[in-house]
């Protein structure tokens, strides 16, 4: 193998990891963004629609899981779309009461390692919760993703998240917050 060969081989390398970590990066945003209440997906305008939008990132044989001493048994293990469908759906359930009016999720301290097949990714987020009761929290948590090329297109393997801290915020903690995302329409 020619010098020139090997630096070739080598680029190719570099750019299918850069491009890895850049389309971990736009998936993992894209399953927050679609977390968040009102959902601000363009196009979504049901949390039927939202769910399927979720279910549809993650691979066949994907895991959804809370660990740790408090999310153990808050959010348990999720094995398999149909599983991570029905723990999406108690989110968002018509018949939850209170019900959740806003959810948003930040993320920081991203690590992304990947070969450009498979990665592994590292975040912290914090999520503000209000409730129709006017309660609310703020939560934040560290997630342990995995992600994997299938058939050209990235997909989540495994959500693994554990609890940094949850705080209860004041009643009525935010007074103004939109009922609907105008990114929606």
């Amino acid at each position: 193998m020619t010098a020139n060969d090997r630096l070739m081989k080598d680029l190719e390398r570099r750019v299918r990891i850069l491009e890895a970590e850049a389309e971990v990066r736009r998936l993992q945003a894209k399953y927050m963004f679609l977390c968040d209440t009102p959902c601000p997906e363009f196009g979504v305008t049901s949390d039927a629609e939202r769910i399927d939008s979720i279910v549809d990132l993650y691979a066949d044989d994907a895991v959804w899981e809370g660990v740790g001493e408090y999310y153990d048994n808050q959010f348990g293990r999720a094995e398999g779309k149909e599983q991570i469908r029905k723990h999406f759906q108690r989110f968002w359930d018509s018949e939850r009461q209170p019900t959740l009016l806003l959810n948003a999720h930040y993320l920081t301290s991203e690590q992304i390692q990947t070969d450009g097949y498979t990665a592994e990714g590292q975040w912290i987020h914090i999520q503000p919760w209000l409730y129709s009761d006017g309660t609310g929290l703020l939560r934040s948590s560290r997630l342990n993703n995995a992600f994997r090329l299938i058939d050209g297109t990235w997909k989540i393997t495994r959500t693994r998240t554990e609890n940094v801290f949850i705080a209860p915020l004041p009643r009525q903690f935010a007074s103004d917050f939109p009922s609907v995302s105008m990114l929606m329409k």
